[in-house]
C-alpha cells in the first residue's frame, strides 16, 4: 500500500515554516482506493512570493483546518503504508515536524519517485515533477497546488510499478529495522557494534534515523553489505548542535579506530605549524615536532603534510622560502629569482611590509581571535551548546542550560576537555564560514575570575 503525498507550505525550512495545503491518495499498486486533501491554516502569514507560486494566500486559509484538526485523518490514512513523494524527503520532514509539534512520533517508510524515477528510466533531461510529467505525457493539472501534484506523483508511481514493479516493492517493501526504531530524527553521533559489542563504525547526521535507516537500506558495495551485516545492535549521542557531532564524530573515530572508519582514523598529530621572530624582525614560519609549552598555529600527521600546507601559504602570501625553512641558502630564495618573493630574505623588503602577509597567513591557518566562546543550539529549547576556543585552541564543548537566558559565568564549567588538533581546526573554521551569523562570546568579555 502507497500514501502518496504532497504538501504546500510557507516556506523551504521544516524547522520555521508550516502547512499551507496537504493532499493524501491512498494507492494499492493498481488503483487510487482514497483519497484526502484540504487548504491548512498555517497559524503565520503566508510570504508574498509564496503565494505567487501556489497561489495560496492568507484569505484563503483564514478559516481553514489546523494541522492539528487533520492528524488523526492523516495517520488513520497511512496506517501500514509506503509514504511517497517526489522529493519526498521535504514532504515527510515538514509531515513529521507538524507532528512533532503535537508531541507524536510520525513515522513511516518512504519512497522517493525522483530517485526511483532516475533508477528505472534513466536519461531523462529533467526530474523535476513538471519536466518528467511532461516528457512522460502524464497529465499535471494546478501545478503547485497538493491535489494536482500528488495526482501527478500517483501517475508516475504507477508508470514506475508498470516498468518495473520489484525495484519499486523491493523499496517500499523495506521494513524500519528494529534496532534503529528508538534512534530520533535529530543531530548526533551514532555507534554501530557487533555481536560482542565493539562499535565497528561511527558515523554523524542531522538526521541519524533517516541515515541509519540508508546504511541498513544500501547493498551497492560489499563494504555496505559486510558492514550492515556486522551490525548487532546501535547506540547513539545526541547533540543538537551540526558542530558538536561534527567535533565528536572527529574525537570518537580517533579514539575508537572502527574497522569501516578508516579512511578517518587518523590520530596522531606529532608535527605543528610555528612562527618566530628573527634577529632581523622578520616572522618565520616553520614546520616541526610539537613541543611541550609552544602552541603551535595548526597541526599535522606528517611532515610531509605540514610542508605540503606551507608551500600552499607561501604561494598564496607571497612569503619568502627561506624564512619558512622550504629553502636552505645563505642568499636569495628560489621564489625572489622568479619575483615571487619580495625580497625579505636579503632585507629588500621590510619586516613591517612582510609580517604583515604574516599576520593574514596565521589568520587563515587559525582563529580570527584566539579566545572566545561559540554558542549553538542545544538538543531542547532550554539549552545551548558551546564550544571554547582558548589560546587559539580547541578545549572542548559541553552544554548549559538557558531557559533564564545566558549565563556567562557558568560557560567554562560546563565544558568538557577534547583533545586540540587540525582536523577539529579545520571543523570549527568550516563551520564558522558557512554559518556567519553563529553566536561568538569572546573571552575577554567576561571577568576575568569566571574565564578559568
Amino acid at each position: 500500500m502507497y500514501a502518496v503525498i504532497d504538501v504546500e507550505t510557507t516556506g523551504g525550512s521544516f524547522v520555521n515554516e508550516r502547512l499551507t495545503e496537504i493532499a493524501v491518495y491512498i494507492h494499492d499498486g493498481t488503483q487510487i482506493i482514497d483519497e484526502f486533501s484540504t487548504l491548512l491554516n498555517p497559524e503565520q502569514p503566508i510570504p508574498y512570493m509564496i503565494t505567487r507560486i501556489t497561489g495560496i494566500n492568507d484569505e484563503m486559509v483564514a478559516n481553514a483546518p489546523r494541522f492539528c484538526e487533520v492528524a488523526k485523518r492523516i495517520v488513520e490514512m497511512t496506517e501500514g503504508t509506503t509514504f511517497v513523494g517526489h522529493n519526498a524527503s521535504f514532504d515527510y520532514n515538514f509531515i513529521r515536524h507538524e507532528f512533532k509539534r503535537l508531541g507524536y512520533n510520525y513515522r513511516r517508510p518512504t519512497l522517493c519517485t525522483v530517485k526511483m524515477s532516475r533508477k528505472i528510466i534513466p536519461g531523462m533531461q529533467s526530474y523535476s515533477l513538471g519536466k518528467l510529467c511532461g516528457e512522460l505525457g502524464i497529465v499535471v493539472e494546478n501545478r503547485h497546488r497538493a491535489a494536482g501534484d500528488a495526482l501527478a506523483t500517483t501517475r508516475l508511481l504507477e508508470l514506475l510499478l508498470q516498468t518495473d514493479r520489484p525495484a519499486i516493492e523491493k523499496q517500499s517493501g523495506l521494513s524500519i529495522p528494529e534496532i534503529i526504531k528508538e534512534v530520533p530524527e535529530e543531530t548526533g553521533v551514532y555507534y554501530l557494534h557487533d555481536e560482542q559489542g565493539s562499535i565497528i563504525y561511527i558515523g554523524k547526521s542531522n538526521n541519524m534515523f533517516e541515515r541509519l535507516l540508508q546504511h541498513f537500506r544500501n547493498s551497492d558495495t560489499h563494504k555496505a553489505v559486510e558492514m550492515r551485516n556486522r551490525t548487532a545492535s546501535v547506540s547513539f549521542e545526541q547533540t543538537g548542535s551540526e558542530l558538536l557531532a561534527l567535533l565528536l564524530e572527529s574525537d570518537e573515530i580517533k579514539k575508537h579506530k572502527p574497522i569501516f572508519n578508516r579512511a578517518q582514523r587518523r590520530s596522531i598529530f606529532s608535527y605543528g605549524l610555528f612562527e618566530f621572530t628573527d634577529e632581523n624582525g622578520y616572522r618565520n614560519l616553520q614546520v616541526g615536532h610539537q613541543l611541550n609549552g609552544q602552541q603551535a598555529i595548526t597541526s599535522f600527521t606528517s611532515a610531509d603534510h605540514g610542508r605540503n600546507y606551507l608551500y600552499g601559504v607561501v604561494d598564496k602570501f607571497e612569503l619568502c622560502q627561506k624564512l619558512c625553512g622550504l629553502y636552505d641558502t645563505s642568499g636569495a630564495c628560489f621564489h625572489h629569482s622568479i619575483k615571487q618573493c619580495r625580497g625579505a630574505c636579503i632585507g629588500q623588503e621590510s619586516p613591517e611590509l612582510y609580517n604583515r602577509r604574516v599576520d593574514a597567513a596565521i589568520r587563515l591557518s587559525g582563529f580570527m581571535q584566539p579566545d572566545f566562546y561559540i554558542v549553538d543550539k542545544g538538543r531542547s529549547k532550554e539549552e545551548a551548546a558551546i564550544v571554547k576556543i582558548a589560546g587559539g585552541s580547541y578545549c572542548g564543548f559541553g552544554f548549559i542550560d538557558t531557559s533564564s537566558g545566558i549565563d556567562t559565568m557558568v560557560l567554562n564549567s560546563c565544558i568538557k576537555s577534547y583533545k586540540d588538533n587540525r582536523d577539529t581546526r579545520q571543523i570549527i573554521q568550516t563551520y564558522l564560514k558557512k554559518n556567519p551569523r553563529t553566536r561568538i562570546i569572546k573571552i575577554s568579555d567576561i571577568p576575568p575570575e569566571n574565564v578559568f
